[in-house]
């Protein structure tokens, strides 16, 4: 008797453990950039980027397969078709070189990354006049 309640115990303990294990796993996908490019300032390689969404939040990291450089930020509702699955980088060219504009997770997309880089590109741009 003691060891069929024992089971009856256990077994609700082991599947919500492996629920929880399921539940908090990431969603992760891999992306390869050819050339280099900057986030936040920094410049990163081409190369193979992780691009892993938390599904307990709305976060979205970006991860460099080839050196120490990380990257998250908070992804909303962007996409309308509910049925999107597509995984993307979007990048503005700015004076020659690559600038990370927003990151696509399926329906969800971060807000746009490269509004301090395009604003110093328009201010360069900005041409004055006078007398």
């Amino acid at each position: 008797m003691k060891s069929i309640f024992s089971k009856f115990v256990l077994a609700p303990a082991v599947l919500a453990a492996v629920a929880l294990a399921a539940v908090s796993a990431k969603a992760e996908a891999t992306i390869k950039v050819p050339f280099n490019f900057s986030v936040n300032g920094k410049i990163c390689p081409a190369g193979y980027y992780s691009v892993q969404h938390d599904d307990h939040g709305s976060f979205v990291t970006l991860t460099s397969k080839s050196s120490s450089e990380v990257f998250t930020w908070v992804v909303g509702p962007g996409v309308d078709s509910p049925n999107e699955r597509k995984i993307a980088l979007k990048f503005d060219e700015l004076g020659g070189s690559h600038v990370l504009q927003s990151v696509q997770y399926g329906t969800l997309i971060t807000s746009r990354l490269d509004k301090k880089a395009l604003h110093d590109e328009r201010e360069s741009n900005q041409l004055t006049g006078g007398r």
